[in-house]
């Protein structure tokens, strides 16, 4: 059976129930939250309503109006940003060079989530630098070449859990050292997972415990700030197989650039995956990858599932989306137009056009967001801008 939601976004509709919804309702069932959980619960609240104003526009041929509210453009937020994220895909997709690419990921094992979660900034950071070092190397003893990589920071898996893991986009070889030409690695093969794998933990681990000076520890973890039991917890990660695998995607690289891309501009969940809410419960809908993808639902206490949500909640202004090699550093545009001299491709790098919201909308999914919905002829109008509620408080008294 088909679910409500699935239909929704089918048609394009605004789903029923929306994270906001439930904030709104359990909000107070939270714990107190840091200063940047606060300001995501309130801005995600506040998104699309008249707390951040809008605009008020009507028809020009009819008599109908309406009032279009201004977004909160949180990151976190999963209402926000889509045309962000979809200028982003295709910026990439222009950067796409005609080799074969291969989706990489590489996860950290469970056992180190107290440290990590503890310590978001330094941990994220060390996860970056052990990614990118163990590609650098690996890929630099076995091609003789200078790869290049994009890398996007994921932390949850599909029941909003910690699962703190980083995917990649690679292109299959790499520029020589001197930057004279392409050297491709093997057709269907890039590089040795099993050497990726130890290479990979032995960098997070060494990284992670050089960094044991810098890091603190939540009080619900206190035990681990003394130095024998964190380097116990690392002792047990590095008797685990870490997960690391690369597979070229069998849909082409823009696929998995779609696929990157709904998770670039947003966190956790999307609004299209919340089902219900049933007796102080949260229903959403996950893929469970142990039982080959299939579609199940998840019920949640409302104060579990807003703590999962916010437990992703990403260090202020930390970045993660990064680029990394010949596509990270600011020759990137004329590496990839050398590696396309390379390749015999065209040099010139496609250039976006600077298209507003109402532009790219039309073309990107057919909707002309300045037609009347109800007289489907006439041009919405703006007649009135709708203040913030933060600015009318703030409005001076007329004293006349």
């Amino acid at each position: 059976m088909e679910s409500t939601s699935g239909r929704n976004k089918a048609m394009g509709a605004r789903p029923e129930l929306e994270l906001s919804d439930i904030f709104r309702q359990f909000k107070p069932w939270l714990k107190p939250l840091l200063k940047n959980e606060s300001k995501v619960v309130a801005d995600v609240m506040n998104c699309r309503t008249s707390v951040l104003g809008g605009h008020h526009l009507k028809c020009g041929d009819c008599e109908y109006e309406q009032f279009s509210y201004n977004s909160c453009r949180n990151r976190h937020c999963p209402k926000c940003q889509f045309l962000t994220q979809r200028k982003w895909v295709e910026a990439r997709k222009s950067e796409l060079l005609p080799v074969e690419y291969f989706h990489m990921v590489f996860t950290v094992p469970h056992e180190l989530n107290q440290i990590i979660w503890s310590n978001k900034k330094n941990c994220f950071d060390i996860l970056f630098r052990a990614m990118s070092e163990t590609i650098k190397e690996v890929g630099e003893a076995r091609l003789k070449a200078k790869l290049g990589f994009t890398a996007v920071l994921h932390t949850w898996s599909q029941t909003l859990n910690k699962h703190a893991h980083i995917h990649a986009i690679v292109p299959g070889g790499g520029l020589s050292f001197d930057g004279k030409k392409w050297i491709k690695a093997k057709p269907g093969y890039f590089l040795p997972i099993k050497i990726l794998s130890k290479v990979f933990r032995g960098k997070y681990l060494s990284m992670l415990e050089k960094s044991f000076t810098k890091l603190k520890f939540e009080s619900e973890v206190p035990e681990l700030s003394k130095e024998a039991e964190f380097k116990n917890i690392l002792k047990q990660a590095s008797c685990k197989e870490w997960v690391v695998y690369a597979k070229a995607p069998f849909a082409g690289p823009e696929r998995v650039l779609e696929y990157l891309g709904n998770y670039t501009h947003r966190i956790a969940i999307s609004n299209y995956r919340i089902e219900a809410l049933e007796d102080g419960c949260v229903i959403f809908r996950y893929k469970d990858r142990g039982d080959g993808n299939k579609s199940k639902l998840k019920r949640l206490p409302a104060e579990e599932f807003m703590r999962r949500f916010l437990s992703h909640v990403l260090p202020q202004k930390f970045v993660r989306i990064r680029h990394f090699g010949f596509l990270g550093s600011r020759l990137k545009k004329k590496n990839i137009a050398t590696a396309r001299a390379c390749l015999g491709a065209p040099k010139n790098i496609e250039v976006i056009k600077d298209e507003d919201s109402k532009a790219l909308l039309q073309r990107l999914v057919g909707v002309d967001i300045t037609k009347c919905p109800c007289c489907k002829a006439g041009t919405l109008i703006e007649v009135a801008e709708i203040l913030p509620h933060r600015n009318l408080r703030r409005r001076p008294r007329d004293t006349s």
